[in-house]
């Protein structure tokens, strides 16, 4: 089993950037190709960098689906608001293989 040091360290690097952009608005520039942003937090909502091929994972398709249902297509935060805790979207992206 290979382990893939620059991908651990290049999520990791997006990662940072997505929860350290301080008080400033995000905009479209400040994702990377091939990632997209997404909310994800029940009370807090902190802002993460997705990369697109997660779209066609099943597990992150019920995220999408559950986000859907509770908030239709008007995302009060201005990008999708996935509507689960940060640590369980965390474990998720990580087995995906997103972070």
């Amino acid at each position: 089993m290979a382990i893939r040091m620059p991908r651990i360290i290049q999520a990791r690097k997006i990662l940072r950037r997505s929860l350290s952009n301080g008080s400033r608005t995000p905009t479209y520039t400040d994702i990377p190709k091939g990632y997209f942003a997404i909310y994800v937090g029940e009370q807090e909502k902190k802002r993460h960098m997705v990369p697109v091929s997660l779209l066609s994972e099943p597990l992150f398709q019920d995220l999408l689906h559950q986000a859907e249902e509770e908030f239709g297509y008007n995302h009060p935060m201005g990008a999708l608001t996935i509507p689960c805790s940060e640590d369980v979207f965390t474990d998720l992206a990580s087995r995906l293989g997103a972070f």
